[in-house]
C-alpha cells in the first residue's frame, strides 16, 4: 500500500498542472492533500469525484485559505474533521480517517512566520496534536501522521541552516517539538529508511531556490512505533513540479 502526501498550494491550481495524469501514473492507494484553498461551494465535480477514489475534505472558515483533502481507494470506517478544539478546527487543517489497520491524520500544520502570536498558535497546535495522538495510541491505535509540518527538524533537513536559525520553521523551540514527538514514540519514516540522505520537499518561489536546490524538508510521514515494522519504503518525489512543495510517499507492507 502506497500513501502519498502533498501540499499542493491550491487544489484548483494544481488541477491545471497534470495533477490528474500524475494520479494515474502514481496510482496512490491514499493521497493526502494540504492547502487546498477551497470552500465547499467552489469544489467542482472533477476534483470531488476522481475515478476509483472516495474523497473527503476539510474546509477553513476563511475563504481561499488552508484546507485539507484525502483521496482513498479504501473506504474508511470513520471520518473526523478536526480534534474537537475550535480554535484549531476552524482552519480546516486536520482530516482524520480511521481504517481497519491504521488511522491516518492528514494535517497542515500552521506557519509561525507572521508574528509572535501566530508562532504561539503553531506551538499550541503542535501540543494539541501530540496529546490527541497519544490518546489514540493508548487505546492501541496505529497512526500515520502525515502532512506539511512547517518545520525542518535538523541541519540535514535544510540547505541554509545558519541563515535560517532565527526564522520560524527552523527555530530551536519548533525543532524541539519534533524531538518531543519522537521521544513520545513516533518515527520519521523518511529518516528511518534514509538515515543519511539529504533531500528537500519545499523550496521558496524566490531566488530560483528550486533550481539551486536551496530547500527545506518540512513534509513528513510520522508513524506511531507500533506501525514501524510495516514501513517498506519512504521517498520524496523531488522531480514532481506544480507546487512549491513536492509529494512524499511511504509504502506499507
Amino acid at each position: 500500500m502506497k500513501i502519498y502526501s502533498w501540499n499542493v498550494n491550491g487544489l484548483r491550481a494544481i488541477s491545471k498542472k497534470n495533477f490528474f495524469q500524475w494520479i494515474d501514473d502514481e496510482n496512490p492507494d491514499i493521497l493526502c492533500i494540504q492547502e487546498t484553498k477551497l470552500q465547499e461551494n467552489n469544489l467542482d465535480e472533477k476534483l470531488k469525484c476522481i475515478d476509483g477514489y472516495y474523497s473527503y475534505f476539510s474546509f477553513a472558515e476563511k475563504k481561499g485559505y488552508s484546507g485539507t483533502a484525502i483521496y482513498t481507494k479504501l473506504k474508511p470506517l470513520s471520518v473526523k474533521h478536526g480534534i474537537g478544539i475550535q480554535k484549531f478546527d476552524t482552519e480546516g487543517r486536520i482530516l482524520i480517517l480511521e481504517f481497519k489497520n491504521f488511522t491516518i491524520l492528514n494535517i497542515y500544520f500552521p506557519n509561525g512566520q507572521m508574528n509572535d502570536n501566530r508562532l504561539q498558535y503553531k506551538l499550541d497546535f503542535y501540543d494539541a496534536i501530540l496529546d490527541y495522538c497519544n490518546k489514540l495510541v493508548n487505546i492501541n491505535k496505529k497512526l500515520i501522521i502525515c502532512g506539511d509540518y512547517n518545520t525542518a527538524h535538523t541541519e540535514m533537513d535544510i540547505k541554509n541552516a545558519k541563515s535560517n536559525s532565527r526564522n520560524s520553521g527552523f527555530l530551536p523551540i519548533e525543532r524541539k517539538w519534533l524531538d518531543k514527538l519522537i521521544q513520545n514514540g513516533y518515527t520519521d519514516t523518511y529518516r528511518y529508511i534514509n538515515p543519511d540522505k539529504i533531500e528537500y520537499s519545499w523550496w521558496s518561489y524566490r531566488f530560483k531556490a528550486r533550481e539551486r536546490n536551496a530547500g527545506w524538508r518540512i513534509d513528513y510521514h510520522f508513524v506511531s512505533n507500533n506501525l514501524i515494522d510495516q514501513i517498506k519504503d519512504a521517498k520524496i518525489l523531488t522531480d514532481i513540479k506544480g507546487s512549491d512543495h513536492c509529494p512524499i510517499m511511504i509504502e506499507l507492507d
